[in-house]
């Protein structure tokens, strides 16, 4: 912070007698400088950016009400504190001025102590706000810094917990990329849609991308001989398949309550436990139907199919991009929420992109361009 003797103070008067008296009071305290009307005073600060202004009422062109008016709604200068220094020394006059912006008014002939007493604490008062000012940046700065370290580790957290489960399923590849993609995309459109306007915040869409690639932990629980297996599942191989959710969900409910309900793990565990459940009821592990699965699972649960339909797997080639499409649009009302269907046709186009660029073999490319 700047010692008061650096600071500078504006004299504004077209009377150099007093201009001189003024001069005389500060300039063994503070550096001054000076305008002699109106005009020059508005030059003179935007150039000058002085710390406080000494300024006449009584100027010819233009007075000081109108000078301090006009500093206040220029934003280099509004912050500029203004002093009044004038003959009009009536109760109406100082309630004008102080309702024009000034800070303070002093009435002529002034007295040399109370002058500099006067122009002390308000620099006083000026340094302070600055200094106050720059810790708040400071404090904004460290917090930003700070919650960028915490959510790069939280992605680095949920990337590595999701890297297990695609360690166990080596045919997943980019499905974890494209996902996090297709999600993000789609919750950033239901934020113009009015019946998701208040669940869907801009940072809800980030935590629901950032958690997706939690989706499938589960993986994790369930034997090699069945998630690997390269033919057709049994039915009691299936039902065994159909516990990674809940195994999903039990693996993270844990760190999920110790970091509380909004946290991001708690998302994850959101998203793990139900992508697979149906509008309708019919799908696992809970059977739960419409608006009582969580938003985050319902997108979930559409990205995870189309990725599914447009991979190639060892079971199945994959489909094209149109025939994936259809098959979502069928499903609608059934096995997706209807508005989320709807969005997704918006942005049919946008996924297809998605898919194309994080694709794991020429073979989807060609499906996809078909």
């Amino acid at each position: 912070m700047a010692e008061l003797s650096d600071r500078t103070v504006l004299i504004v008067d077209d009377v150099e007698a007093n201009i001189d008296l003024l001069q005389d009071i500060l300039s063994d305290q503070f550096n001054t400088e000076i305008a002699r009307d109106g005009k020059e005073a508005l030059t003179c600060a935007q150039e000058k950016q002085p710390d406080l202004i000494l300024l006449d009422i009584m100027m010819p062109n233009m007075g000081g009400y109108e000078v301090c008016r006009r500093l206040k709604k220029e934003e280099t200068t509004a912050d500029i504190p203004v002093i009044f220094v004038t003959a009009k020394d009536q109760d109406a006059d100082e309630a004008q001025g102080l309702a024009a912006g000034g800070v303070d008014y002093i009435a002529k002939p002034v007295n040399p102590d109370v002058v500099r007493a006067r122009v002390r604490n308000h620099l006083e008062l000026k340094a302070a706000r600055e200094q106050l000012e720059a810790q708040k940046e400071t404090l904004e700065e460290k917090v930003e810094e700070r919650t960028e370290e915490i959510t790069r580790t939280q992605d680095v957290t949920m990337q590595s917990l999701a890297t297990l489960a695609e360690y166990r399923d080596p045919e997943t590849g980019g499905h974890i990329k494209r996902t996090q993609h297709y999600i993000r995309t789609l919750a950033d459109k239901l934020r113009t849609y009015p019946r998701f306007k208040q669940q869907m915040s801009f940072e809800q869409v980030e935590l629901i991308a950032r958690s997706a690639p939690l989706h499938d932990i589960g993986k994790v629980g369930v034997p090699d001989h069945i998630l690997l297996k390269p033919g057709k599942l049994t039915a009691d191989e299936f039902e065994e398949i159909k516990k990674h959710p809940k195994y999903g969900h039990d693996a993270l409910k844990l760190s999920s309550e110790e970091m509380g309900q909004e946290s991001f793990l708690g998302v994850g565990m959101e998203i793990a436990y139900t992508h697979h459940e149906k509008w309708d009821g019919s799908g696992y592990p809970r059977g739960l139907s419409g608006d009582d699965i969580p938003l985050s699972g319902r997108l979930m649960a559409l990205v995870d199919v189309y990725d599914a339909l447009i991979s190639k797997r060892v079971y199945k080639t994959p489909f094209p991009h149109k025939k994936a499409v259809s098959i979502i649009e069928a499903d609608k009302e059934s096995h997706f929420d209807p508005d989320i269907v709807d969005a997704f046709l918006e942005l049919e186009e946008e996924f297809r992109n998605i898919a194309l660029k994080y694709a794991d073999f020429e073979e989807e490319r060609e499906a996809l361009a078909e």
